[in-house]
Formats: C-alpha cells, structure tokens, sequence
C-alpha cells in the first residue's frame, strides 16, 4: 500500500479516523515518556540499595541517610521515609514497617503514571472505529435511498463501495487498540518486576534497621530497701537504767 492510498483512506475515514490517528500518537507519547522514566530505576535503585546496606553494617546511620539525600534515584524515598521514621520514634516497632510500606506504595503509583491512558486506548479505539463504520453504512444507504428517489436504479456497487471505504475505521481501531495493549502489558510486566525488587530492598533495609536500632534492654527496677528499724532497749539496758 503506498502513500497516497494511505492518506486516501484516512481521508475517507473523516474525523473519526483523526480521533484514532491522535489516539495512536498519544499512546506512542506516553510510550516514551515511561520509557524515559523507568530508564535505569532498577540499576540506581540497586546501587543505592548496597550503598546504604554497607552504612548501616558499619552501623553509621548518618552516612547511610546522607547517602539517600544525596541520591536522585526514585527508592530514595523508601530510605528516606525509614530514616526519618527514627528520627521520630527511635524505638523500633511494627509502624517502621508500615512508613517504609506506604512510601514504597507511593513510588509504586509513580511507577504506574501514566499508564491508564494506555488502557483506555486499547479498550476504547476499536468501538470509535466501530462508530465510523457504523456511520460510513448508514450514510451508504442513505445516499442509495436518495438515488432511488431520484428515479435511479439504485445501484448497490455504489453502495458495497461505500461500505468498504466505511471499514476502514474500524481497521484503523484495531490497530491502534493492539499498539496500546500491547505496550500497556509490556510497562506492566516491567513495573511489576521492579515492584517486587523495590519490595525486597525495603525488606533488607527494615531488617538491618532493627538490627544496628533494636530496643536496648532496660536495667532491673530498683529495689527500695525499707528503712533500719530503730533499736528497741532490751532488759539488761532497763535494768541499769533504774539501778543507776
């Protein structure tokens, strides 16, 4: 098919065939765009992930949140909200867990941005292009009722002409819906990959938290010892007392 018979069907596709075409190029935009995002957040993610696991065996807790100020990866974040998680309550305890949790369910959606236009798409594109042929059809038929009217013989290869144009929409659906679903499972395979070692990475990081901040154990209660009693005079002290 070359250029020209392209751009002829597009044109017989009308505005619904410019609402698929822009539908195609938005999905390739956010394409890229998540593409650009994800680019490397495994590798920093894993580097900083060992950094701060070196930190915190050494038992250096400053240096390991230096390391995660300083770093521009999106798992910073997860350290970070650990880290300051202590810095709040120093005694280590099941809402550790929970900061490191929620700020890892927050990059998770970051992870994810983006990605329910490329859903849409691949679900509602081949019913716009249903629509247009649905369209094409009935203005097919309009056209040979008109002709009828008119006192023509009502020739239907005018019409199976028009039909056939009319299709085009709804290839033109088609394809776009396979492009978007197509990459809105290939960012989700990815997404998910990096979720499970985002998750494992804060599972590390909690552990050696509680191991280098565990509860130091607190001292015995002090016991308070009664008073001495005082001396009671026994009979030989009474006795000198009233001979002397």
């Amino acid at each position: 098919m070359s250029f020209e018979e392209l751009l002829h069907y597009f044109r017989l596709g009308g505005i619904t065939m410019a609402v698929i075409l822009a539908c195609s190029v938005l999905a390739l935009a956010v394409a890229i765009e998540r593409v650009i995002a994800l680019w490397g957040v495994s590798d920093s993610a894993r580097a900083l992930g060992q950094t701060i696991a070196k930190h915190l065996l050494r038992g250096d807790l400053g240096a390991g949140r230096t390391a995660a100020e300083r770093s521009g990866a999106i798992a910073a974040d997860i350290y970070l909200a650990g880290f300051d998680r202590l810095d709040r309550l120093p005694d280590v305890g099941p809402s550790l867990d929970a900061a490191v949790e929620r700020e890892r369910a927050q990059v998770g959606l970051r992870l994810r941005k983006n990605l329910w236009i490329l859903g849409t798409i691949g679900a509602t594109t081949p019913f716009i292009g249903l629509f247009g042929t649905v369209a094409g059809i009935m203005r097919s038929f309009k056209d040979l009722g008109i002709d009828v009217e008119s006192g023509g013989s009502g020739n239907t290869a005018a019409v199976m002409s028009g039909i056939s144009e009319a299709l085009i929409t709804t290839a033109g659906g088609i394809l776009v819906a396979v492009e978007a679903v197509i990459l809105y499972n290939y960012f989700q395979t990815r997404i998910a990959r990096l979720g499970v070692e985002l998750r494992l990475l804060s599972e590390e990081f909690v552990e050696l938290l509680r191991e280098r901040r565990s509860p130091i154990s607190s001292p015995p209660p002090r016991v308070e010892r009664p008073p001495p009693a005082a001396t009671q005079p026994g009979p030989l002290v009474e006795a000198e007392a009233k001979g002397s």
